[in-house]
């Protein structure tokens, strides 16, 4: 049975970068371009690596559904998103893998991009359908480019294929959760804003995550800004894990800038407001 940890509520606690270990030095802040073959399709994925011979553990982020296929929040274009989280987790001694799911970023070329084919959808037959194709494209396509990614980080020569985590943001954090439910490999998962736009509406994802993490073997980290567009993912499903005895902390952190869309996109904007936390959460998972 996994050690029961939970922490609700909103986040007070500030751990001291003193208590971090030292990271490596970085080889550079400019990520490499490689490739993810998914299926018939070949993404492409920004790549950070630390400086030295390794064996590292490794993140696979998985990114949120895009506004338009190159623009991932009012902000930010998805490479520009990319580039905020990939050298804070190589400053840390992480691999990580940020993959670009097909349709958007630099995979746009790769196939459809799911913004068009959501609105699409919406538009012929309705918010329903809509909704019933985003669980569709959740649970096969998408799922299918974050499982290759998977994949790919466990054979790169410098990454410990026992040590690696999931993180993802929005749309991606929900793909995180079901990445983990189906691999007990995988050591820790963390989510920003998971399921944060669709809980409230969609009972099908409610039923889909909360089943989820009833197959997670690995600790989970579960983060929010309390102006997150809703905070009730957050809390339903540590309170799924806490029921069934496993490993969950949950952090809601305090506000951040005025909307909805700008706490849903905290991840980026203020980085270090969640950084100790992460990375001693890893810590913690990763690298006994």
């Amino acid at each position: 049975m996994l050690i029961l940890r939970s922490v609700i509520g909103v986040a007070a606690m500030t751990w001291c970068a003193a208590m971090l270990p030292r990271a490596e030095a970085v080889a550079g802040e400019e990520p490499r371009i490689v490739e993810v073959p998914s299926g018939d399709v070949r993404l492409k994925a920004y790549l950070w690596t630390p400086a030295g011979r390794g064996p590292f553990p490794a993140v696979v982020f998985n990114h949120g559904r895009s506004d338009r296929p190159q623009q991932y929040n009012p902000r930010q274009t998805i490479t520009a998103a990319a580039q905020i989280v990939g050298p804070i987790f190589a400053r840390h001694g992480y691999v990580l893998l940020f993959p670009f799911r097909h349709g958007e970023g630099l995979s746009s070329a790769a196939g459809p991009f799911i913004g068009d084919q959501l609105g699409l959808e919406e538009s012929t037959n309705g918010i329903e359908a809509r909704r019933r194709l985003q669980i569709a494209l959740l649970t096969t396509s998408h799922l299918d480019d974050a499982t290759a990614a998977l994949k790919v980080v466990r054979r790169l020569p410098r990454v410990d294929p026992n040590r690696i985590a999931v993180l993802g943001h929005s749309f991606g954090g929900n793909l995180a959760l079901l990445e983990a439910a189906r691999d007990p490999s995988l050591r820790a998962v963390v989510t920003f804003g998971a399921a944060a736009g669709s809980w409230e509406s969609s009972e099908a994802l409610r039923s889909l995550l909360i089943a989820a993490v009833g197959e997670i073997a690995a600790p989970v980290m579960l983060v929010h800004a309390l102006n997150d567009y809703s905070v009730a993912p957050g809390r339903a499903l540590c309170a799924e894990l806490m029921r069934l005895s496993k490993s969950c902390l949950l952090k809601i952190y305090p506000p951040v800038g005025q909307s909805g869309s700008e706490g849903h996109n905290f991840l980026f904007a203020d980085t270090g407001s969640w950084e100790a936390d992460v990375f001693q959460f890893l810590e913690q998972s990763l690298r006994r």
